[in-house]
C-alpha cells in the first residue's frame, strides 16, 4: 500500500465517527420531540382526540423542563386546544344548559307570584294612571257578551257618547244616565217628549247637548220597530255576528282597528232603518263593549275569561 493510499485511510477513520455523530442525535431528539407531542395538530376536518391529549399529558409530565421552556407555537396551539376541551369546561356548559329551564320556571313562578298579589296583566290602554272606574269596565264588562236588550240599548247610547268624551268621562256619569233614561227600557225613552228631553239636556251634571239626547230617543224608536220585527233588540244585533262572538287574537294595542268590515255593514243597515250616532267607529266600540267581538289582548287575563264566555251557545235573556 502506497503511502498516499495510507495516508488516506487513516482520514477516512478519523473522519466517519464524526460525520456519524450528528445522526443519533437528530435520532433522539426526534425521539424525544415524539414523547412530548405525540400527536400532530395540522388541518384537518376532524376534531381534536381528548384521550390522546390526555394520554400525552400523563406521559409527560416529568419533562418540565422542556415543556415550561418552550414557548413555540405549536404548543401555544395545544395549549389552547386543551382549554377548550378538557372535562370541567364540559360539565360547565352542561350546568349552563341545564341552568336555562330552572330559570325560565323561576320567571314563571314569579309571574304566577305576581298574579297572586294584584299584579295583573291587562290590555296595555289600562295604565297605572288610568281611572279606577275604567279599570272596573275593562275587567268586569268589556268584551263580555250582552244579550239583555236595555244593557245593549245602554251600550249603544254611551258608545255613541264617545263623540264628545272619552269611556272614563261617560262611565263616571252612567248613573245618572240610567236614571235620565229610565234604565235604557227602549219603551219608555221612545216615549219621552220635548219636555223630558229639555229636562235632561238642561241637567248640568249630565253635560249632555240636546241633539244628543235626541238621537237617544230617536234610536229607542227604532229598536221599537225591530222588537215588532225580530221579536227582541238582542236577536237582532247578534244576528249580525250568527249568534256567536267574533273572537281576536291581538297581541299589541296598534292591532286592534277602530272601524272593521262587519262594523261598516252593521252601520249602514243601522242608518238605513233610521238609527243616529251609528257611525263604523262607533258601532264597531259598541261591539267591543257589548261582546260581539273579543278585542282584549291575548296577554291579558281577561282574554281567555271572554273566550269561554263567548264559546257558550247563544242565550237570549
Amino acid at each position: 500500500m502506497s503511502k498516499a493510499n495510507v495516508r488516506r485511510h487513516i482520514l477516512e477513520k478519523n473522519r466517519s465517527p464524526k460525520e456519524k455523530e450528528p445522526k443519533p442525535t437528530q435520532s433522539l431528539l426526534s425521539k424525544h420531540l415524539k414523547k412530548v407531542y405525540p400527536i400532530g395538530l395540522h388541518r384537518s376536518s376532524s376534531s381534536l382526540s381528548l384521550s390522546s391529549l390526555s394520554l400525552s399529558l400523563s406521559q409527560n409530565s416529568n419533562d418540565s423542563s422542556v415543556t415550561d421552556n418552550s414557548n413555540s407555537p405549536l404548543e401555544q396551539r395545544i395549549s389552547l386546544a386543551l382549554r377548550l376541551i378538557t372535562p370541567p369546561e364540559r360539565r360547565e356548559v352542561t350546568v349552563a344548559k341545564n341552568a336555562q329551564p330552572q330559570q325560565q320556571q323561576q320567571q314563571q313562578q314569579q309571574q304566577s307570584q305576581d298574579s297572586c298579589c294584584g299584579e295583573l296583566k291587562r290590555c296595555n290602554w289600562i295604565t297605572k294612571n288610568s281611572d279606577k272606574v275604567y279599570v272596573a269596565f275593562h275587567d268586569e264588562c268589556w268584551g263580555v257578551p250582552v244579550y239583555d236588550d236595555n244593557q245593549l240599548f245602554e251600550l249603544l247610547a254611551l258608545s255613541g257618547m264617545l263623540m264628545d268624551y272619552n269611556w272614563t268621562e261617560i262611565l263616571k256619569r252612567k248613573e245618572l244616565f240610567r236614571e235620565a233614561f229610565g234604565g235604557f227600557d227602549p219603551k219608555s225613552v221612545a216615549k219621552m217628549g220635548e219636555k223630558e228631553i229639555l229636562e235632561i239636556s238642561s241637567n248640568t251634571a249630565i253635560m249632555l247637548a240636546e241633539c244628543r239626547v235626541r238621537c237617544i230617543v230617536d234610536n229607542a224608536k227604532c229598536i221599537m220597530k225591530i222588537l215588532n220585527e225580530f221579536g227582541s233588540f238582542s236577536s237582532f244585533m247578534w244576528g249580525y255576528v250568527n249568534f256567536k262572538p267574533m273572537i281576536n287574537k291581538f297581541r299589541y294595542p296598534r292591532n286592534v282597528p277602530l272601524r272593521s268590515p262587519k262594523a261598516e255593514a252593521i252601520s249602514r243597515d243601522l242608518l238605513k232603518r233610521g238609527f243616529r250616532l251609528v257611525g263604523p267607529v262607533i258601532v264597531y266600540s259598541f261591539m267591543q263593549a257589548a261582546g260581539l267581538t273579543i278585542d282584549h289582548l291575548v296577554d291579558c287575563f281577561r282574554y281567555s275569561e271572554c273566550v269561554s264566555l263567548a264559546e257558550r251557545p247563544w242565550r237570549h235573556i
